[in-house]
């Protein structure tokens, strides 16, 4: 079976990762926008599409602005939605793109009922917890794409520091995505030997604040606009695990019903992703210090759903 996978946003992250799933050749791809940048989504998507003589594959794709071209859908990555400018935090954008939520959520609801959506808009895990309201899915069928992108910011400046192939370099990252995001550096390795084998705890602590921060650096020194590459290959291996039904042990923000503790928002944590969406959320034991440090994460998505008027439950 081929699947039909969409895509809305056709900014710079609905671009590239439209560019990187046609070129997987196993999905034919809808790139949506509103109707002010109908062009664009029609633009890439024939862009792309003329590059399959070029590359080898046979992807089709189809770039517009309607919902109902969401029809049949068996995957929806949303993208859409305001962008970082530099000086903004990912929460400053916490009630605009609410909106932009509630309204594909709807469409997502109506034209693609059995779909899995994974949300990348910004606040991730707040704009999730909006994602999984408006569409009224299971759970196991809306993720936020976080952890994966947050664990290889961290890969690298790891691989960075210790003058290693990335290859080699396992990282792990709990809790929001954000500035309170949870590193995790004992579960961390690197050719299976722990990171604080490796590395002082000072240095360590320097790679996990540069990790959080890693999407503010980008936005800083692009000046316009925010990261691209790397969050649509984050998004290209959480499709990869779902239509090649890989169930892959991926770091994704899921919504939590009593795991770790935390009941009615979603945080990052590992989770198996297979065919069917979420088929696992896996437990891992935390330390003293690992526990108040993804509580103070979880009391950030908190606000945000406090904000949002999406009534949080308390742990």
């Amino acid at each position: 079976m081929r699947y039909k996978i969409g895509i809305v946003g056709a900014g710079n992250v609905g671009g590239t990762t439209a560019q990187r799933l046609a070129e997987r050749n196993y999905a034919d791809i809808v790139l949506l926008d509103i109707p002010m940048a109908e062009g664009i989504a029609r633009g890439k998507a024939l862009d792309i599409e003329e590059t399959g003589p070029v590359l080898g594959y046979d992807t089709r794709l189809y770039g517009g602005s309607n919902h109902d071209a969401l029809e049949e859908c068996q995957i929806v990555v949303m993208t859409g939605g305001s962008p970082r400018k530099p000086g903004m935090s990912r929460d400053d954008l916490v009630t605009t793109n609410q909106q932009v939520m509630n309204e594909w959520g709807s469409a997502i609801k109506r034209y693609a009922p059995k779909s899995i959506v994974i949300v990348v808009t910004n606040p991730l895990d707040a704009m999730a917890q909006a994602m999984f309201r408006a569409t009224g899915f299971p759970r196991e069928r809306v993720v936020g794409m976080a952890g994966v992108l947050d664990s290889a910011r961290f890969c690298t400046f790891v691989a960075r520091e210790l003058n290693v192939s990335v290859k080699d370099v396992t990282a792990f990252v709990l809790g929001g995505h954000g500035d309170t995001m949870v590193p995790l550096a004992r579960y961390s390795t690197v050719a299976g030997i722990p990171l604080p084998d490796l590395l002082s705890t000072d240095r360590i602590r320097d790679l996990t604040d540069r990790t959080a921060n890693g999407g503010a650096e980008i936005v800083n020194l692009l000046k316009s606009g925010s990261a691209y590459y790397a969050p649509s290959a984050s998004v290209l291996a959480m499709v990869d695990s779902i239509v090649l039904d890989q169930r892959r042990l991926l770091p994704c923000s899921v919504y939590l019903q009593g795991e770790y503790g935390y009941n009615g928002i979603f945080l990052g944590v590992p989770v198996k992703l297979g065919a069917s969406g979420v088929e696992e959320v896996v437990q891992i034991q935390l330390t003293d210090d690992e526990k108040a440090a993804l509580e103070r994460s979880a009391e950030a998505v908190r606000e945000l759903l406090t904000v949002m008027q999406l009534d949080p439950q308390p742990a």
